[in-house]
């Protein structure tokens, strides 16, 4: 396997993707590996989340704002200097809040969600590398019926297609970091060993900018 020296010039790592992709389990997994310090997202703190999967207009830009100033807040731990005197592993991007944002909100609500981003979004520090997890609808909805989270358990297909399909047209024009795309339908780093041994061989060896491995969605960067 891999040894965590060959990861090193990557100090900060941020995990991407829809949700029920493996985001955090991966997280951990790869934090643990590294002996990194963790960013997780902390949705069990947003007291509109429960509300928002019953109505998902009605709770909408409650529940965004409540994510941006959370993950704002949690940011503001990255931006410290002495944040990095071990390796940060995080299961989200900063940015991602808007992207729930664009897919979520009406034209009213994104209108004055978007000055409330701009003044935060400045101060963010960037990952050095994005690790973007993929897969496919039907897959993420039996993921999230597996982890039996009882708010989730309401989410529609086509929801999590529209989110899919937001994550594309965000990497399409993503300039911030390095990214791997990863796909995970048949690519399962989280639960099976020589899969991650793998995936570790694959972010050693990364040159980047942009890499797809076993993906089922490849774009062009912008």
């Amino acid at each position: 396997m891999v040894q965590p020296t060959a990861l090193q010039r990557f100090r900060y790592i941020a995990i991407e993707g829809p949700i029920g992709v493996g985001k955090s389990t991966l997280a951990r997994r790869l934090g643990t590996l590294l002996g990194a310090d963790l960013l997780l997202e902390q949705p069990q703190d947003n007291p509109f989340l429960d509300r928002f999967y019953e109505d998902m207009p009605g709770y909408a830009f409650q529940t965004q704002l409540a994510f941006l100033f959370q993950r704002a807040k949690q940011m503001q731990a990255v931006a410290q200097p002495g944040m990095f005197a071990n390796a940060v592993v995080s299961d989200f991007l900063f940015e991602k809040d808007a992207i729930f944002a664009r897919l979520n909100l009406s034209d009213e609500e994104l209108r004055l969600y978007t000055q409330m981003y701009a003044q935060v979004a400045p101060q963010v520090r960037e990952p050095d590398l994005v690790i973007w997890l993929q897969a496919a609808p039907p897959t993420l909805l039996r993921r999230i019926r597996q982890r039996a989270i009882a708010m989730e358990q309401g989410i529609a297909p086509d929801y999590l297609q529209r989110l899919c399909d937001a994550y594309v047209e965000y990497f399409h024009g993503y300039r911030g970091a390095p990214v791997l795309a990863i796909g995970t339908e048949r690519f399962n780093p989280v639960d099976r060993d020589g899969d991650f041994a793998v995936l570790l061989e694959r972010l050693a060896g990364f040159k980047g900018p942009r890499e797809f491995f076993e993906t089922h969605v490849e774009i062009p960067f912008g």
